[in-house]
């Protein structure tokens, strides 16, 4: 029965009862943002986590003693390269400087002699800066460092001590793409050898090894090998990481997909039990409707078409809102239940979304809500006129 008197009265159903659907549009909107707000956040942040391990070696071999990481010897790498099925084994140099009890920074010592961290870093600078980058004792920092430095009156240069108790200038060469905040924040990238000095490294200590194994089905092998070769060896993998960092977002994310079932399924409640107590003025407009010819099916579809807009409506505002309110305003407050609360700067979420997420929720936010409503109209509808209009 979709005629002009069908839409007329349809249009007319809307108006009367704005007051009603304005209200469950609100709540519904309400819970649709908080949501997708937290769908968005978290395959934004595992999209960037996974994009960046999946640049990360294979293996890393580090020394651990009284469960603390040590030096290694640099005569190593020579030994872990004569491996069968290891390829690109990479010295690193790295740690963490603490500039008051309250902050810290991660230092990272770039080789120019390592093919990976040259054509990473050549990325990062043109040629002119990495030319002063070579000849000058430079950093690149991150967004977080750099504000750090700018709020103690170091906007140009910072002056290290290092453990032999040695001041040391090292100037500002350039600030860290702000998109990559999320890693870079708090780094600072400085030639190895200079790494070394600050930490606290002897000329042939590093702090430890990353290889790459080609072949997958060889990894397990190559980890028993070289926790037999070296004594007090700890082997991590980036399979390890990247499943721990899944588990702990998989973890949060499900935390607040319970509380949105939980959310729903009282919203659900709520409209069923408001349309199974029907006042006998809803009750008489469907037996007048009835009357005049109108069938169950016309009835529900009337009911079916109110709701789907008032359910498109409601999702469709809901996800505009959460996409403005974490890509858009970075998810303050939000942003903390993921990342922390110690941050130093604004983290720049990169858009990523997951629709097969967004379709699951929609088909359970749809389905429950269309089933609290036209469940009670239906019952409504099945009387006969007659008992409804006495």
């Amino acid at each position: 029965m979709l005629n002009n008197s069908f839409f007329y009265f349809f249009t007319l159903s809307l108006f009367k009862n704005r007051k009603r659907y304005f209200a469950i549009v609100t709540i519904s909107t309400l819970v649709i943002f908080l949501l997708s707000s937290v769908l968005f956040l978290s395959d934004s942040i595992k999209y960037s986590i996974n994009s960046q391990l999946e640049l990360e070696p294979d293996l890393i071999v580090q020394k651990r003693l009284g469960g603390r990481v040590v030096p290694l010897d640099e005569s190593i790498v020579d030994t872990i390269a004569e491996i069968y099925g290891v390829s690109q084994v990479t010295k690193r140099v790295y740690g963490r400087y603490y500039f008051d009890k309250e902050y810290s920074a991660l230092i990272f010592g770039v080789d120019f002699l390592d093919e990976q961290s040259s054509k990473a870093l050549a990325k990062l600078l043109n040629r002119e800066d990495l030319k002063r980058f070579l000849s000058s004792e430079s950093m690149l920092v991150g967004e977080g460092v750099f504000n750090y430095f700018k709020s103690h009156f170091y906007p140009k240069a910072y002056n290290f001590l290092t453990p032999s108790g040695k001041i040391k200038s090292v100037k500002i060469l350039k600030v860290l793409d702000r998109r990559s905040n999320l890693f870079s924040n708090n780094l600072i990238i400085l030639p190895q050898e200079l790494a070394k000095e600050i930490l606290g490294l002897k000329s042939n200590e590093i702090s430890d090894i990353a290889l790459n194994v080609p072949n997958p089905d060889e990894a397990a092998n190559i980890q028993r090998k070289l926790e037999g070769l070296f004594l007090n060896a700890f082997i991590s993998g980036k399979r390890e990481m990247q499943k721990e960092y899944e588990n702990l977002f998989n973890y949060k994310g499900g935390l607040f997909l319970a509380l949105y079932l939980i959310v729903v399924m009282t919203l659900s409640l709520i409209l069923y039990q408001r349309y199974s107590l029907a006042n006998s003025l809803e009750k008489r407009e469907v037996a007048i409707l009835r009357s005049l010819g109108w069938s169950i099916k016309d009835l529900l579809g009337l009911k079916a078409l109110e709701n789907i807009m008032l359910v498109l409506f409601s999702f469709t505002l809901g996800l505009f809102l959460g996409y403005l309110y974490v890509f858009i305003l970075k998810a303050p407050l939000l942003s903390e239940l993921f990342l922390g609360k110690n941050l130093q700067t604004q983290i720049e979420f990169l858009p990523h979304i997951d629709y097969l997420s967004l379709a699951t929720i929609f088909i359970l936010y749809a389905t429950t809500f269309l089933s609290a409503v036209l469940i009670p109209v239906w019952r409504v509808a099945t009387t006969e006129p007659k008992e409804a209009l006495s």
